[in-house]
């Protein structure tokens, strides 16, 4: 068997067992079935996993593999709030594009293990939070912040895949809660945001009063809100 037909071998079972744990949330899989929708024989499944935790390990480092590689290759904006936002959509459209790997690499639980895939797109968060830690964007340490954000994130999105309904709506609602919640501010308004809210506003909306004036008005901002407190 050459290394090419091996290579399309095993992603056809991690590709079976990923649906085979989509079609049924929280249901056990059969490695019967597996090899079935592969269309290969048990003993060809042995040979790739070992055993069926070996597979299921591989389900979850494959769709940490295909997660990581779209988020990989997203530019970043320049503002961390910004991005912070668009990897909180990019999250859920993966989820909902993927069930039966999301299931395992997020949905599976076992008291004291995180799957070691797990801290890639973590280590990708937190630097989107540090970067706004270091611009002053937030109220919380910048862990607690990526924290907070993988959390509902997950929530999000496990509570779509679950009901098998897409709510665009909740997630939205959720996610500026938890933005709010991190940076202090609040959904901005004409005429009713406070200073904190029209800091965000003007950093999510660059192009309203150009590059350069807007980072003047950010620091002016910080500025009269360092002064009032």
């Amino acid at each position: 068997m050459t290394a090419e037909v091996q290579s399309d071998t095993r992603t056809r079972l991690l590709d079976a067992a990923a649906d085979l744990i989509a079609s049924a949330p929280g249901e056990e899989i059969s490695l019967r079935a597996v090899c079935d929708a592969a269309g290969v024989k048990m003993p060809t499944l042995y040979h790739f996993f070992g055993s069926k935790q070996g597979l299921l390990e591989a389900v979850v480092e494959r769709g940490f593999d295909l997660y990581l590689a779209r988020k990989e290759s997203a530019e970043s904006s320049g503002d961390p709030i910004r991005d912070l936002r668009a990897g909180w959509d990019a999250h859920v459209e993966f989820g909902l594009e993927n069930p039966g790997f999301y299931a395992l690499m997020y949905g599976t639980v076992r008291p004291g293990y995180s799957p070691p895939a797990q801290s890639r797109p973590s280590e990708l968060l937190r630097a989107i939070t540090e970067a706004a830690e270091e611009q002053g964007r937030l109220v919380v340490p910048a862990d607690q912040a990526a924290a907070h954000v993988l959390v509902a994130n997950i929530g999000v999105t496990l509570r779509q895949i679950v009901t098998g309904e897409r709510d665009d709506a909740l997630s939205a609602a959720v996610r500026e809660g938890v933005i709010a919640a991190i940076t202090g501010s609040t959904a901005y308004e004409k005429g009713s945001g406070t200073t904190r809210s029209a800091i965000e506003h003007a950093a999510a909306h660059p192009d309203v009063l150009g590059p350069a004036e807007t980072r003047l008005f950010i620091e002016w901002a910080k500025r009269l809100e360092a002064s009032s407190s």
